[in-house]
């Protein structure tokens, strides 16, 4: 099996989020970042979360069949002789990631890593997908662990600015898949997965959307309400805040698959520039600005 293959299946753009998550978690709690803990945590966190990837692909690789989109993964396309292999090279990855926390910092940032994998790998993955349309939300726990496992690396005795964190990212994931899934409907439909828009239509599904990013937006403030965060992380967070309220009013006049993308693409900037103000908040005095 070539190396491309390999990294596909560890779902890297995914793993990469996963990793700056972290990243933004350390950085909230770091008085001063240093640069190579950095690189250690992404790296820890990548392997971690590309084998929780790894098992995902393994696991579905039946449904992955059945869907377009996915029908080309290497083990949906019969690309190894035996996909047990895939099992092997996923726990690889997972312990390597655990290992590298262990050793870089300590076992609370390898306990969050693992959790993180379970809840992806096991909960959503085996437990929830296959059964229920609430499986996005309870799976979006395995995000919010990343943030808790890079605030560990940092200083483990620093918990409130973390767990706000990581509740935004908890808040994040449905509004963000929901959208997604609105696109790629047709095919959760085809291979009988039970996503929130085949259960209830995509215009009930967009009103669900605008409900949860409410709760999301509102969550990103606690921060500043906490004393956690000051004025420019305020601002910054009710602009992008307020940007994706509109785009999803926008989705419910109109549930088109058009707005579904564009909420979908908003919705990574808007993560994005929120975990970038915890940082700016942080590390960058306002004196630099003349404010």
């Amino acid at each position: 099996m070539q190396i491309r293959s390999y990294l596909e299946l560890m779902k890297l753009r995914i793993g990469f989020l996963i990793a700056l998550s972290a990243m933004a978690g350390y950085s909230a709690v770091a008085t001063k970042v240093d640069g190579w803990q950095l690189v250690i945590l992404f790296v820890a966190m990548l392997l971690g979360s590309s084998g929780s990837a790894v098992f995902n692909q393994f696991y579905d690789r039946d449904l992955d069949r059945l869907m377009p989109r996915t029908a080309r993964r290497p083990l949906a396309a019969g690309k190894m002789a035996d996909p047990r292999i895939a099992l092997w090279f996923a726990g690889g990855l997972l312990l390597a990631g655990c290992a590298i926390a262990v050793l870089a910092f300590n076992w609370i940032v390898a306990i969050h890593l693992f959790l993180g994998a379970f809840v992806y790998g096991i909960v959503y993955t085996v437990w929830l997908k296959r059964r229920h349309w609430t499986n996005i939300i309870i799976g979006g726990a395995a995000g919010s662990f990343a943030v808790l496992a890079g605030a560990a690396a940092c200083d483990s005795t620093q918990w409130l600015l973390p767990t706000l964190m990581a509740i935004t990212l908890f808040l994040w994931t449905p509004s963000h898949f929901w959208s997604l899934a609105i696109l790629i409907k047709d095919d959760y439909a085809k291979a009988g997965v039970p996503m929130l828009p085949v259960v209830v239509g995509d215009a009930a599904c967009a009103k669900l959307i605008l409900v949860n990013t409410i709760a999301l937006v509102a969550s990103a403030l606690l921060p500043a309400l906490f004393g956690q965060l000051g004025v420019l992380y305020a601002v910054v967070s009710t602009g992008f805040g307020l940007r994706f309220l509109w785009l999803n009013w926008k989705l419910v006049q109109d549930p088109s698959r058009e707005l579904a993308k564009r909420n979908f693409l908003f919705s990574m900037q808007y993560l994005a520039g929120v975990f970038l103000a915890v940082v700016i908040d942080k590390h960058v005095s306002l004196d630099m600005f003349g404010l």
